[in-house]
């Protein structure tokens, strides 16, 4: 009797497609394949049970899934990075889309940065016309937070030939709030803006449960 083609994530995704699998079998043709008594589906299964389920395997660096029975160097790495390759084909910017206001900012950004466990900073080179003519990631910290100079958000700025500028980061914690220090860095890179003659549009905080504008939090 041949398998269950259930059973064989690739000859299933090969037939039918991505759409008609399962997070388990997708994860098991990134593993591409199993060990001594346990098939690619079957570790699959244990590793996301093992780590809290998709959205928390999603989240993890290569570093962590080593520690897990079954996942070496290479495997980890696969994970990681499919993982990666999918938040940033989600957040590709297609043509050149306009961004009226700070949700236009959170829906364009969220998939690239509400599920990540460290902060992110990205700066969006504005149009005149408010379309996002080019973006970068200009900082990378830890859970609570990101160093970032202003010299770096303009110099990019100035080299996409921007009109304006949007400066967005993420809160790993889940809260969108703007800290003390997230206000502070919002009235310097203002007042850079105003300086270079480059203006910073807003800054938009991305968080799992939302978004806020700091501008607007500034304001009120």
């Amino acid at each position: 009797m041949s398998p269950d083609p259930a059973e064989r994530p690739r000859e299933r995704l090969a037939v039918h497609g991505p759409e008609a699998m399962s997070a388990d079998q997708l994860v098991a043709v990134v593993l591409g394949c199993g060990q001594a008594g346990e098939s690619a589906l079957e570790l699959a299964r244990r590793i996301l049970a093992e780590v809290g389920g998709l959205s928390r395997l999603s989240r993890a660096r290569a570093g962590e899934l080593c520690a897990l029975r079954g996942l070496g160097p290479a495997r980890a790495t696969r994970l990681e990075a499919a993982f990666a390759l999918g938040r940033r084909a989600l957040g590709a910017v297609s043509a050149h889309p306009t961004v009226a206001g700070a949700e236009d900012v959170y829906q364009l950004m969220q998939p690239l940065v509400a599920g990540l466990a460290h902060e992110s900073f990205w700066v969006l080179a504005l149009s005149v016309k408010n379309q996002v003519l080019e973006r970068r990631e200009i900082g990378r910290g830890s859970l609570t937070g990101v160093d970032v100079h202003p010299r770096e958000v303009f110099r990019f700025l100035i080299t996409a030939r921007a009109a304006a500028g949007v400066v967005v980061h993420n809160h790993p914690s889940g809260d969108p709030n703007p800290s003390p220090e997230d206000l502070e860095l919002t009235h310097r890179l203002r007042a850079c803006g105003q300086l270079v003659g480059v203006p910073l549009v807003d800054h938009v905080i991305v968080a799992a449960h939302g978004f806020r504008s700091v501008m607007a939090v500034g304001e009120s």
